[in-house]
């Protein structure tokens, strides 16, 4: 099994202002990424090249977002402001991770600004039993060069990738849910769920929180 980072995605009331804000913070672009109907969420994508990329998720559609649990998850993510919702591990052998967790493997798409469609299978996203603190996990069935993280984006920045991501949780619970996998992350004490981001850049390392 390999498992690793694909990307952290960061909850936020509107995805035009987050994206404003990620610009003027810390030279991040973050390009209009699409609309998951099946949610009522929609996103903006900073690509950091290769299979790595930040994602902005917000509520598009509150009617079809408050059947949903992942649209309810996000609801009350940025209840009090926007902040980080959850770290997405990349996975090469989604099938057996699912029936190790007792998941269940589910396609996912979502429609670029284009009309070309992005399609994965993802597992736990919206599974009520993962907590804030424990990734979920996605298996990409498109092209490679479809990948989110691929796309061209000129950060000011000149940001190139995710080097840690830092976690509020159980650090056993969570080496228990991805099989030991060897993965960039550091634990803190505080409420469960993502804390901050490290993102490489040509100047050294730029902190999210």
């Amino acid at each position: 099994m390999t498992l690793r980072i694909d990307h952290a995605a960061y909850a936020v009331r509107d995805l035009d202002t987050a994206a404003a804000r990620f610009d003027d913070a810390y030279g991040l672009v973050a390009t209009p990424g699409g609309v998951h109907p099946q949610w009522g969420t929609g996103n903006r994508i900073v690509p950091l090249g290769g299979a790595r990329y930040l994602e902005l998720i917000a509520i598009v559609d509150h009617a079809v977002a408050a059947t949903t649990a992942l649209g309810r998850a996000i609801a009350n993510r940025t209840e009090d402001g926007d902040r980080w919702f959850a770290l997405c591990l990349g996975d090469d052998a989604i099938e057996a991770t699912a029936a190790r967790l007792g998941l269940r493997p589910e396609h996912g798409s979502r429609t670029l600004p284009d009309g070309r469609v992005v399609a994965w299978r993802g597992a736990g996203i919206d599974d009520p039993r993962r907590s804030p603190d424990l990734p979920f996990f996605i298996e990409w069935t498109g092209d490679p060069d479809a990948h989110p993280g691929a796309r061209a984006a000129k950060h000011p920045s000149e940001a190139t990738d995710v080097a840690w991501v830092q976690i509020a949780g159980d650090a056993d619970r969570f080496a228990s849910w991805t099989a030991q996998a060897p993965l960039p992350v550091r634990f803190v004490d505080g409420e469960p769920g993502v804390v901050a981001v490290g993102v490489t850049t040509t100047a050294g390392e730029l902190v999210i929180r």
